[in-house]
């Protein structure tokens, strides 16, 4: 007879309160976890998931506490342990993979020293053997060179390379427990099936437990046994994925399935060689400074992107796909000037912005607008919303105080965030509300030109899906042109008229949706096909899971 399954998680009518507030941000919620298993929280930003994972291991911010219940881990009530063993608790059996790597990873240190703190620190290593491991995890993350990057920087990483430098802390030390708080939202769907291998590789190699936060179905219904579905703080359904998600019986998750990116474009706009280009990029390259590995050897410059040659409509959406590292967001930002290319050109109107200076380029900076891919460190934390969004206004908007507050008031709302929000500062919100601030001041200053870079990874499906319906309306009206870089194919599909991949720094397909999607020239496209999971429907109140092909 085998033994009953033991409950590493166990969490009973758990209530979390922050002071000042009447309603709470959780309340009465109660899930368990069991050795091996693979449990996953869904719900829309703002529904209280960070909080619940974050309150399993005693991380809740200042001001914020249990009101109500109780946290069992391992039998260990983190509620009940001083700050000391709090952080000897974390070290040895828990291991947490935050949703904005930026803010989690130290600046000024290297990231091996960061990830071999625990190494260190709680398995009682030295700092060879530290190195060793590190390194060993880095590539079952696949980040190239892995004992060069120990000596890097966070800011020298593209944002899905500082999310597998996150998971590869969470991992080193092996946890009893590992929270990944949408761990996958800036990784390429490759690499995302390859993080999840390896996160579900450990769970069943060590009996670990693995608390999925996602905002992604297909996620869930492709890795998770249970799950948990929160909205405004309250459980609305939780049990198997095959009930809940696969069958759904409560009108929210139908809701939630509604809004799955399906479809593709069809008002297409004029093709960019067809139609006077909103943007023209001219063999461009751009390459960042290398590192000496001894101090008599030349250095060598790291090259981010090489010879990429585009050209971009008015009125057009032209999505940017490939894998991290690819040099997706090093092309994000040299079209909006916030880097300068090793060579080539980007000609705005005409006019190469490299060359503009003084009014020219700080109307040419209002005209070509561009949304963050992390949000948190995009914000100015000292600012409230409506100071940062209103910064977008021109001067005479700007004076008048109470013309302002209506405008930053209509674009939050049509960004899905109430009135209310306009004075509260980017920590009191969410991961995806702060997302949906940095969309609604791109779009204050009417701009030419949307740049955005993984702009609706860290939304919901609900939100993506109105951002993403926002975006076409306001290009109907405005005629702007949008270079969406994404990972997801769906969300290329449903919003895209041409798609560009990049590929190790390289152009190597671009095309229409139904060119690219439909009949791929590339292998790295086809492969980027064959490893992307959608969840759809199968049947009258069925869902299930289907690969691209």
């Amino acid at each position: 007879m085998s033994a009953a399954p033991t409950k590493l998680v166990d969490i009973r009518n758990l209530s979390v309160a922050a002071a000042g507030q009447h309603r709470p941000i959780l309340d009465n919620i109660s899930i368990d976890i069991e050795a091996a298993e693979v449990v996953a929280i869904v719900g829309e930003s703002g529904s209280g998931k960070s909080t619940l994972a974050r309150a399993t291991i005693g991380l809740l911010p200042r001001g914020v506490q249990v009101s109500g219940g109780r946290i069992e881990v391992a039998g260990v009530e983190p509620s009940r342990l001083g700050e000391s063993e709090l952080r000897s608790m974390r070290g040895r059996m828990t291991g947490m993979v935050f949703q904005e790597p930026m803010s989690s990873l130290n600046p000024t240190m290297p990231v091996g020293m960061q990830l071999t703190e625990v190494c260190r620190t709680h398995l009682g290593m030295n700092r060879g053997e530290a190195d060793d491991r590190a390194a060993a995890m880095l590539e079952r993350v696949r980040i190239r060179d892995p004992r060069a990057a120990l000596r890097r920087y966070p800011h020298e990483f593209s944002g899905g390379m500082r999310q597998r430098l996150m998971l590869a802390a969470a991992l080193l030390h092996q946890p009893k427990l590992l929270i990944a708080d949408e761990p996958t939202t800036a990784l390429d769907v490759i690499v995302q099936r390859e993080v999840l291998e390896l996160m579900t590789e450990l769970v069943r190699e060590i009996g670990a437990a693995l608390l999925l936060v996602t905002h992604d179905l297909a996620v869930v219904a492709a890795y998770a046994q249970r799950v948990a579905v929160l909205d405004s703080g309250r459980r609305v359904d939780w049990g198997p994925v095959a009930d809940v998600i696969l069958s759904p019986r409560e009108p929210h998750v139908e809701r939630l399935l509604a809004a799955l990116p399906t479809g593709r474009r069809t008002d297409a706009a004029t093709p960019a060689d067809a139609a006077a280009p909103v943007l023209e990029i001219e063999q461009l390259c751009v390459t960042y400074p290398g590192q000496r590995r001894l101090p008599w050897l030349p250095r060598v410059d790291r090259v981010a992107l090489q010879s990429v040659t585009l050209n971009v409509g008015a009125g057009e959406t032209l999505a940017v796909v490939g894998e991290s590292g690819s040099g997706k967001s090093s092309l994000a930002r040299v079209l909006v000037r916030l880097l300068r290319p090793a060579s080539g050109c980007v000609k705005f109107t005409g006019r190469d912005i490299a060359q503009l200076t003084g009014a020219a380029l700080r109307e040419a900076r209002r005209e070509l607008q561009i949304v963050f891919q992390d949000p948190a460190s995009a914000l100015d934390p000292r600012m409230t919303l409506f100071e940062i969004v209103a910064e977008g206004f021109p001067p005479s908007v700007s004076r008048e105080r109470g013309e302002a507050r209506r405008r930053v008031a209509d674009l939050l709302l049509e960004v899905g965030l109430e009135e209310r929000f306009l004075d509260v500062f980017p920590h009191q919100l969410s991961g995806g509300q702060r997302q949906r601030v940095c969309i609604a001041r791109a779009l204050a200053p009417q701009p030419r030109v949307l740049v955005a870079d993984e702009a609706v990874s860290a939304l919901d499906l609900s939100v993506q899906s109105r951002i993403l319906a926002l975006i076409e309306s306001l290009q109907r009206k405005h005629g702007f042109a949008c270079i969406f870089v994404t990972h997801n194919l769906a969300v290329a599909e449903r919003i895209a008229d041409r798609v560009a991949v990049l590929y190790r720094g390289e152009l190597v397909e671009c095309g229409t949706t139904a060119e690219v999607l439909d009949q791929p020239a590339h292998p790295y496209t086809r492969a980027l096909l064959a490893a992307s999971l959608e969840l759809g429907p199968v049947a009258p109140g069925k869902y299930g899971l289907r690969a691209r092909s």
